[in-house]
């Protein structure tokens, strides 16, 4: 009876790490890679939404144009994701029209 017991609490442990613990250690290797990763000329998109094209990089900023001449400096952390060159290359050709 008492094994039955322990076999219960373990299961549930089990089941929480495999579902939550486990994929959000994941997220969070892959969000840092992605982040190591990044490189002049990128274009990217912050957790704030501004988008802007990669122009200088150190171990812990990113310095993006926004706009011609317009400069702002993040942090690696706030930098979401990469846009892709289609989506970018329209957004560009709508820009300059």
């Amino acid at each position: 009876m008492d094994f039955m017991q322990l076999i219960f609490p373990a299961a549930i442990g089990l089941v929480v790490y495999f579902f939550m613990i486990r994929p959000q250690q994941k997220r969070t290797a892959d969000a840092k890679a992605f982040r190591q990763s990044l490189a002049k000329g990128s274009r990217i998109v912050t957790i704030g939404g501004l988008h802007g094209l990669v122009i200088e990089l150190t171990d812990d900023t990113v310095v993006v144009e926004v706009d011609r001449g317009t400069k702002l400096r993040f942090d690696r952390s706030a930098i979401a994701r990469e846009v892709g060159n289609k989506a970018a290359s329209g957004a560009d050709s709508i820009a300059n029209t």
